[in-house]
């Protein structure tokens, strides 16, 4: 059992990448209080969060004095603290480097290419490009999705909860294609009551 003092603070804005840690905080049913991030009015650009993330982006994560910014990484960070739970395959796991692999790719290829593609730039040479080419970058994980209902298999892990919360927003952008796969793999992954209790949370705090 953790501790009063191994409570983890969330840096959270309503309705922003921060959304997924919370649903995770909420699949693990781990002990977390949260620090409300009030990006509508810049309060990520003022020196009292500067100092938190200088590059003023939300999620981060405290916990026992150490902080972790970057939405992966406290995925990573949260699911590894909590292994009974069972959403991140152990060191050793054979099923850890495809884990850590889909990981990684939502921030070095999937968000590069979403933000590119956002703006209407083009991606540049493929061979300077993070992420190649952005039909490339979807078609690889709409591949992967074809062989089974989540990434890693029959079993849901810390990847989905990212995944499921980015193609979210996503196709609610229609930055996405809405292919047959991916809406039912997100539907899955948001319909689960983690996502509904978030929904109800960032809800409340938009009023």
């Amino acid at each position: 059992m953790m501790s009063d003092a191994d409570e983890i603070t969330l840096f959270h804005a309503p309705n922003s990448r921060s959304s997924g840690v919370l649903a995770l905080l909420e699949e693990l049913d781990a002990p977390y209080r949260l620090e409300i991030v009030d990006i509508r009015t810049g309060e990520n650009r003022r020196p009292g969060y500067l100092a938190v993330n200088p590059l003023g982006k939300v999620p981060a994560i405290l916990h026992r004095g150490v902080l972790i910014t970057e939405q992966v990484a406290a995925l990573l960070y949260l699911a590894d603290l909590f292994p009974t739970m069972g959403l991140a395959p152990a060191i050793g796991d054979p099923r850890r480097g495809a884990y850590l692999r889909w990981s990684v790719y939502y921030a070095a290829c999937y968000e590069p290419a979403l933000v590119d593609k956002a703006l209407g730039r083009e991606p540049g040479p493929v061979a300077m490009s993070p992420y190649g080419d952005f039909d490339t970058m979807i078609d690889t994980l709409r591949h992967q999705l074809d062989l089974a209902p989540y990434l890693l298999g029959e079993q849901i892990s810390a990847a989905d909860i990212l995944w499921g919360n980015a193609l979210n927003w996503g196709t609610m952008f229609k930055l996405v294609p809405e292919l047959p796969v991916l809406l039912a793999y997100k539907a899955r992954v948001m319909d689960r009551p983690s996502f509904r209790r978030v929904s109800e949370i960032d809800a409340a705090l938009s009023v």
